[in-house]
């Protein structure tokens, strides 16, 4: 039996209420399945939809699921079990969830798949245990099958930012890991130059004694180097050929 959902109170924020701003460059664009009328159109969806949950940290070349697209454009799944194959793939498992604390996940999840940061510490609270609960495959399924996510997008809608918070863009506001894996990762990257480097290859190397043994010269035989001449050559010397005379 999984932990019932904690209650929280949540704030008052402005994607619970309608759109009052004036449109301008912030305006998110909505891409929907029922506008895509040609393949080009399909195709912008699925790199929204990558923009969206992947973020711009971890769109790669190597990071697309060329599966899950096959099935959109062939429209045998919807958009949310596309986006729900996106947040349970292997790469975004590697990239982010293996990197932070159940935390920052609920963070990036709520941004990512419901458009907007978390209410409060309570609701972040709430949302982790439902991590440690029912693992990360349960937890995005909590969330795609929340009465939020069905009203606000639906299936057939890419989900995208409802509301501003600090630090737009989006998309840039919440990278693959979170400053304390940074700086771990700052920290164990070689770098030119730096003292430590000195001092691992200092704690590496093998130190030998070398131990002093006497010798004594008494008993060494020298041997005989030198050997007989044989013959004897004959010398000519002639004083006109190295000195002329005037």
């Amino acid at each position: 039996m999984s932990i019932p959902l904690l209650e929280y109170k949540p704030s008052s924020q402005n994607q619970r209420v309608d759109g009052y701003e004036v449109p301008g460059e912030d305006t998110p664009y909505l891409y929907r399945l029922e506008d895509c009328v040609d393949q080009t159109d399909i195709t912008n969806l699925i790199w929204a939809a990558y923009r969206q949950v992947f973020s711009e940290h971890v769109i790669l070349q190597s990071s697309r699921q060329t599966n899950l697209e096959s099935q959109l454009k062939n429209r045998a799944i919807t958009v949310r079990e596309f986006v729900r194959g996106l947040a349970k793939s292997e790469t975004f498992r590697t990239l982010v969830i293996e990197k932070n604390s159940n935390y920052r996940l609920v963070d990036i999840a709520l941004k990512r798949l419901l458009g907007r940061s978390a209410y409060n510490n309570e609701e972040t609270i709430a949302w982790s245990i439902k991590i440690a609960t029912l693992g990360w495959g349960g937890f995005v399924d909590a969330l795609l099958d929340s009465e939020e996510y069905i009203t606000a997008f639906g299936d057939t809608t890419v989900p995208y930012q409802r509301c501003r918070y600090k630090g737009r863009p989006f998309n840039l506001v919440t990278p693959s890991y979170a400053d304390y894996w940074r700086d771990k990762e700052e920290a164990g990257r070689y770098k030119w130059g730096d003292i430590n480097n000195f001092r691992e290859l200092a704690r590496s190397l093998t130190i030998k004694t070398v131990e002093h043994k006497p010798v004594s010269t008494e008993n060494i035989a020298i041997p005989d180097m030198t050997r007989d001449l044989v013959g004897t050559t004959p010398a000519s010397i002639s004083l006109s050929s190295g000195f002329p005379l005037r």
